[in-house]
């Protein structure tokens, strides 16, 4: 049985509108949740106009990755998992 501190992986990407683009949405999925947030792959311009993307790897707990999913989804934003997507 594995333990609940142990530590897991979770990749995902994740769609920032251009209304979050100040926001530290990253940082508190540190911060707040207590992940390790490793960006694998970014598209997000200084100036930019459009949607963000981010393919991340979140490492922590079970019950930290759910959580800091949670708040993503409280937020609205789309999440895909790396492992429901063809071309990762």
């Amino acid at each position: 049985m594995a333990s609940d501190n142990a530590l897991t992986h979770k990749g995902i990407r994740l769609r920032i509108p251009q209304d979050y683009h100040q926001e530290p949405v990253i940082s508190r999925l540190i911060s707040d949740y207590g992940l390790t947030v490793n960006i694998k792959a970014a598209i997000l311009g200084r100036d930019a106009v459009g949607d963000g993307w981010f393919d991340l790897d979140l490492e922590g707990t079970a019950v930290q990755i759910q959580f800091g999913l949670t708040y993503l989804q409280e937020l609205k934003l789309e999440i895909w998992d790396e492992n429901k997507i063809g071309d990762w």
